[in-house]
């Protein structure tokens, strides 16, 4: 069973996840963390609860997102896996951090690319990957059906959705891959999103304005 863990890091306040089961493994997501202090903050915990991460996954590449991409590579020995479309986000993040002024150790290529028809297998527990393009070229989410949980990176926020102008943005694409493959799951489902608060499939359902 995942027990799901998040910082919120950096200047974006981007939430990073760590997820970890009864046998200490651990799989990272987006981790954002952009110097020293948010890098031991990220370590001490997992040294604390004596993880071992065994994977490291983008949802997308924007730079808030891929931050610590570089260091949990080289800290961890892990390979990073991402949908091959969002490459060219990941890419440019190094122009996206000269624009923002914000400090970045640029993160390798990727070697392991993800599609929907794969999944993430921890132990016992499984996320299905879910292609939710629209907020970048190539968005996806992170579904475990047992628990009822998604990870949507910037797809869908609480009453909100990704913005869509930045480069491989369309707020079309944006809106149809929420509708056809987050909204069809039980209300329950929680979201856990890539800035802000926990939601549900059933209160966006219910209360986001760009989904009524």
């Amino acid at each position: 069973m995942f027990t799901i863990q998040s910082f919120c890091f950096n200047p974006f306040q981007e939430n990073t996840y760590l997820l970890y089961n009864e046998n200490k493994e651990a799989i990272i997501i987006d981790p954002g963390m952009y110097n020293a202090y948010e890098q031991k903050e990220f370590s001490d915990f997992i040294s604390s609860n004596q993880l071992t991460p065994q994977f490291l996954l983008n949802t997308h590449c924007h730079i808030d997102h891929v931050l610590g991409n570089k260091y949990c590579m080289e800290k961890y020995n892990l390979p990073l896996q991402i949908h091959k479309d969002d490459l060219p986000t990941l890419q440019n993040a190094n122009v996206a951090a000269t624009i923002y002024s914000i400090p970045y150790d640029k993160s390798p290529e990727p070697s392991i690319f993800l599609t929907e028809n794969d999944s993430i297998t921890l132990g016992l527990d499984i996320l299905s990957i879910l292609y939710t393009p629209g907020h970048s070229s190539g968005s996806i989410s992170f579904y475990c059906e047992d628990q009822n949980f998604i990870i949507s990176g910037d797809v869908l926020f609480e009453q909100s959705i990704g913005r869509t102008d930045l480069p491989g943005g369309d707020f079309q694409t944006l809106i149809n891959s929420i509708k056809t493959q987050l909204m069809p799951f039980p209300d329950i489902t929680q979201v856990h999103s890539g800035h802000g608060n926990v939601t549900s499939i059933g209160n966006e359902r219910q209360f986001n304005p760009y989904l009524t």
